[in-house]
Order: C-alpha cells, then structure tokens, then sequence
C-alpha cells in the first residue's frame, strides 16, 4: 500500500479493516490517510492534497514552487489546489480558477502548475515582501522568464491580483539565498538607495575568490552581510565566514553584517553613510 492513500478505496479493495484504518494510520484530510508512526512530510502532504480532489485537482502556489524545487518551504504550509469545489478544511486551499492545458505539468506524477504558472499565482495571491521572497527561491531553483509570467497577465486580463504581480516581478532576484536576504534587499530599495546586485564575487591577486557577498554595490566597494542562524551554530562555517570578511576589509571593501536584531532604520542608516563616503550622490 501506498504511504499516502484514499481511505475507502483501500477498504472497498479489502486492503485494511475499518479497525485497522482507525488503529495504525491517521487522516492527513478527509479519507486520506498515512502511517500514525510518523509525521506526514511537505510531499506526502500534497499527495494527500490531490488525492482529496478525487485526483481532479492542479497542484498550485507555495506547494508548486516546493515541488519545482524552491527550498524555504514549511512542511505544514497549506496546500492551494486549482480544482473543482472541495469542501473546506485546514491545511487546503482550493482556487477555483482559469487553468490551460499549457499551464500544466506532472511532477512526481502529480498534476502541477508550470513554473511559469506557479509563478504568476505566487504574485498574485500573496503580499509584496513574502511573494517576492517565494519568486526569489523559485528562480533561485531554475530560472523562469519573466517576460512568460507577464504573458499570462495578458491571457488572464480580469484575473485577480495583477496589479500585485506587477509590482513584484520586477524586484524578482534568484541571487537571494534566504527569504531574510530578500527581506534585506528589499527594505534597501524601498528607503531610496540604488538597487543592490546579488552573490557579488570579491577577489584578490589575479582572480583568487575570497567571498561571495550576499549583496550590495559593487561600484562602490560596499556590501552586505545576513549574518543567519547558521553562523552561530556552524562553527567551521563561522570562522570561515570571519577570515573571508577580514579579508575583504583589507582589500577596501565597506562589509555591514546585518542580524535579524538590527532595526531597520539602523541597518539603512549604515548602508547609506557607507554609499555617500564612497562616492554616492542621494
């Protein structure tokens, strides 16, 4: 028998007792089920999902972009389906929506939204900061077009939530390695300083790499830091990361380590005071 699999169907093939449904496995939604042994993971969950739709359901939204590969995604995250009415239940969003046959792929043989299309609802139905965060891991997993996503605005011209979809994929960056450096990035552009690049190599000699810098400016020479949870408890990572910084101060470079303690008006402030002593003009 399957890990996840539709609860009646497995006692009308006289797989299980209704004894032992109840006894060894438990419900992920309504006659879906999987071992009581164990917690249900982010896949098995959205296996779950679309068994509940009578395997008539679209894998959508945060659940799609997991299973195209962007990483940040929690394993109790609801999973969206685009699929005909399903009662309500937690953990299950269902979208009646427009979906064309070009918008559909299989993944792990699950029905699932294109990258592209995955995209396009991930703009729409979430706000700003945390769409574009999704966008950003998305096109962190493999690049997407743009340009695609926005043909789509076009084919579904009344559909809900362009306008947002247009604000964020033009702040779209698959440079970022964490939903906070995207938070990061973001704050620095909406306080009016020069959009920052991503992943900028700081090299010394003829070429030798001494770090990636998370992101900044690099006309400027000034870049910055999220200094995550990883560096307190990875200690090899941490006196790795130390060397590389001191290093990159040696060679000139204005280095500002960001930490989710650090206020935002302080964090602009370092930035931009570091930005108009090398030159920049407000």
């Amino acid at each position: 028998m399957e890990n996840v699999f539709i609860g009646s169907e497995a006692l009308a093939r006289g797989e299980l007792t209704e004894f032992e449904l109840r006894r060894w496995h438990r419900p992920i939604f309504r006659d879906v089920y999987s071992s009581a042994n164990s917690v249900p993971s982010l896949r098995e969950r959205t296996t779950a999902a679309w068994l509940r739709s009578h395997r008539r359901g679209v894998v959508a939204g945060i659940a799609a972009s997991a299973l195209h590969g962007a990483s940040w995604v929690d394993p109790d995250v609801s999973i969206e389906l685009i699929a005909p009415r399903i009662r309500r239940q937690d953990g299950l969003t269902v979208r009646q929506e427009a979906l064309a046959d070009d918008e559909i792929t299989r993944v792990a043989g699950i029905p699932v939204t294109t990258r592209v299309r995955t995209a396009f609802d991930l703009g729409r139905h979430l706000p700003r900061d945390e769409a574009v965060a999704r966008l950003d891991a998305l096109m962190r997993s493999q690049i997407f077009s743009v340009e695609d996503v926005l043909v789509l605005a076009k084919r579904y011209s009344g559909a809900r939530g362009l306008k947002s979809l247009r604000k964020a994929l033009p702040l779209v960056d698959g440079g970022a390695a964490s939903p906070r450096e995207t938070r990061l990035r973001l704050l620095y552009i909406d306080a009016g300083l020069p959009r920052p690049t991503t992943q900028i190599p700081i090299v010394e000699g003829r070429g030798r790499l001494v770090r990636m810098a998370d992101m900044g400016w690099e006309e400027f020479m000034v870049v910055s830091e999220y200094d995550g949870d990883q560096h307190r408890t990875d200690r090899r990572q941490y006196t790795k990361d130390i060397r590389s910084l001191r290093r990159a101060r040696e060679l000139g470079w204005i280095v500002d380590q960001v930490i989710k303690e650090d206020r935002d008006d302080e964090i602009v402030r370092r930035a931009w005071t570091a930005l108009v002593s090398r030159g920049w003009k407000p």
